[in-house]
């Protein structure tokens, strides 16, 4: 039902809003949140008289970023696309409500008991869970019940426009034809070289294009940074380890690894009673200490038909899966170690380890030296995080800050929220850097934990607002963008020459390639704008068809010389996906078509 509702909406707060109400986020308090951005229900916008108020778009703006499907940053786009959607949205509804729709109790009762999310595991409906689930999302009962009513009304006004879209037996026979449709053409390539004579680019056709494309030579609002980076790796590589501290590290994993062991089982029972078993087992003692194999006496004495002609390999084991005693035995030995008898509930064993999962020593020493250093600069870490959050927290500027805790002063050049990259790029730096308080009070941001060994605080030292930059300072793009133009142009008349060429008594050689008998499906060497303009070209009537297109920076000229209709196959999957397709952006049509229509009429005024 609301999944139907997201499938046709326009853009990702449609998604938001209209979409999925009922789903497990961490949205706790919305309305204690909203609190905090209005101070009461002042209309910001009315529709045909019905307002919609700032306390309902801010409701719909702190759902979207809790739960975390719009960064903060984006707050303020974010707000001017909510108040869109939702004058939108109160267009739909009273659309609705002069057609006469409703949505009874009753089918609303049926809609919510059906809805896995409000189900337990046995598939029955769960009021407990039902009032978790809402209380979640940031909705009481009744007001999840108004939002799912108006959702389903406005679901029928769009069924009913898609419903209203068909194609007609005869379309689909014709599309079925043009589907399978294949076509026989050539194809040349003219580039920059083929161009008869100089590209010439005068100021004026400097000026007339970026004039024309001014939005593509602005500068986003910007900010150069000072920022300080209190980091546990670095404060470890000054740590000094010895090599018997990094032993007894290695020692310490060594007891905690996996490892591979052999074993030797006697079973009691009905062939022997616990005394005989435990006295088979002292005999194999015996011999172990005498000098005989391990892996002779396993094949010789031990119960366990599946490891005794095989060593009396268990192969490598980890703690949780042989019991406590047969563990704590395996885990207290050495490599080539045998234990003493272990009694298990399955018999008497004997235990060798034969093998560590572990690397040797010196292969390990390096990561042991890292994590004892990380280890013992954690309490400094610690200590110095929380002289950062306390210093950055009351200085005037960031250099004290630096200088006191022996920390790097760093400066970045100018950035905008979307094109950084290193540090800066991480979660929540720049939006840290586009704070309020941060951007234009000039204050230290607060600490911004990067990762669990790193910390960090900035500082905006300037700042510059969006902006057009002048056409000295991109005049190099701009030419650069001029000269692709230009060159298009003389590529298309060249082009065009070509054909008149063509077509007289005297045409000339081109290279061709050839592409005979292709479909629209065609999946090969043909570049797809050659092919998706081979099938736009009317059908050749006797004589050749000629047109062009542009491939990158080239431009491409084609000649169509035959069409076929193929084999028919109006049954075809990728016919039916193409009929399925149409319908579906029929229908699309048809609902934008409503929604323009209604905005047009519509008397909306913006308070």
């Amino acid at each position: 039902m609301l999944q139907q509702i997201r499938d046709r909406s326009q853009s990702m707060i449609a998604k938001i809003i209209v979409g999925a109400v009922v789903v497990a986020l961490a949205l706790f308090g919305i309305e204690s949140v909203v609190g905090l951005f209005t101070s009461g229900g002042d209309d910001v916008v009315e529709v045909n008289g019905e307002p919609i108020t700032r306390q309902q778009v801010e409701m719909e703006v702190q759902r979207a970023i809790r739960s975390g499907q719009v960064p903060p940053e984006q707050e303020r786009e974010l707000r001017s696309q909510v108040i869109e959607q939702m004058i939108t949205l109160e267009l739909l509804d009273q659309y609705a409500v002069e057609g006469g729709m409703t949505i009874s109790d009753q089918q609303l009762d049926r809609v919510i008991v059906n809805r896995e999310e409000f189900q337990d595991q046995s598939g029955d409906f769960s009021t407990e869970l039902f009032r978790n689930r809402l209380a979640s999302a940031g909705y009481t009962p009744l007001s999840f019940r108004g939002q799912l009513r108006s959702d389903l009304i406005r679901q029928q006004v769009q069924q009913g426009l898609a419903d209203s879209e068909f194609l007609l037996d005869s379309e689909r026979r014709r599309l079925a034809e043009l589907q399978n449709q294949t076509r026989s053409f050539r194809y040349h390539r003219l580039d920059a070289e083929d161009i008869e004579g100089e590209i010439e680019i005068s100021e004026a056709d400097l000026q007339s294009h970026y004039d024309a494309q001014q939005d593509e030579f602005r500068r986003p609002e910007q900010v150069r940074l000072n920022y300080v980076i209190l980091d546990q790796a670095e404060m470890a590589e000054s740590v000094e380890i010895d090599d018997q501290a990094l032993r007894e590290a290695y020692a310490e994993r060594q007891r905690d690894a996996g490892r591979r062991v052999s074993h030797i089982m006697v079973a009691h029972g009905e062939e022997r009673t616990e005394e005989e078993a435990r006295q088979r087992l002292q005999e194999v003692r015996q011999r172990l200490e005498s000098g005989e194999e391990f892996a002779s006496l396993a094949a010789e004495y031990s119960d366990d038909e599946t490891t005794a002609d095989s060593e009396g390999d268990l192969g490598y084991i980890n703690r949780g899966f042989f019991g406590e005693a047969f563990e704590d035995a395996a885990f207290s030995l050495e490599q080539g170690e045998v234990s003493d008898i272990v009694e298990t509930d399955n018999g008497f064993h004997l235990i060798k380890v034969t093998d560590f999962d572990l690397p040797p020593f010196e292969e390990m020493r390096d990561e042991l030296r890292e994590q004892l250093a990380m280890d013992r600069a954690l309490d400094r870490f610690n200590e110095k995080a929380q002289r950062l959050i306390d210093e950055s927290f009351a200085a005037e500027d960031l250099a004290s800050v630096a200088e006191d805790l022996d920390l790097e002063l760093q400066q970045s050049d100018w950035v905008s929220r979307g094109a950084v990259d290193g540090v800066l790029a991480e979660p929540g730096v720049m939006a840290a850097a586009f704070e309020p308080d941060v951007l234009n009070e000039g204050y230290n941001s607060e600490v911004i934990e990067l990762d669990e060994q790193r910390r960090m605080v900035l500082r905006v030292a300037d700042h510059r607002e969006a902006a057009t930059l002048p056409l000295e300072e991109v005049q190099e793009e701009v030419r650069r963008q001029v000269a692709v133009q230009k060159t298009r142009e003389a590529l298309r008349e060249r082009a065009q020459r070509l054909v008149e060429a063509l077509r007289s008594d005297d045409p000339p050689e081109l290279d061709w390639q050839r592409a005979d008998g292709v479909s629209r499906q065609q999946d090969g060497d043909i570049p797809e704008p050659v092919l998706r303009t081979a099938f736009r070209l009317p059908k050749p009537d006797g004589e050749t068809v000629y047109g062009q297109t542009a491939d990158g920076q080239d431009i491409v000229l084609i000649a169509l010389t035959d069409v076929a209709q193929g084999e028919q196959a109006s049954d075809s999957q990728i016919t039916a996906f193409a009929a399925q397709l149409v319908e579906r952006l029929r229908a699309q049509a048809a609902v934008q078509g409503l929604l323009e229509d209604l905005r047009a009429e519509a008397e909306i005024e913006r308070l």
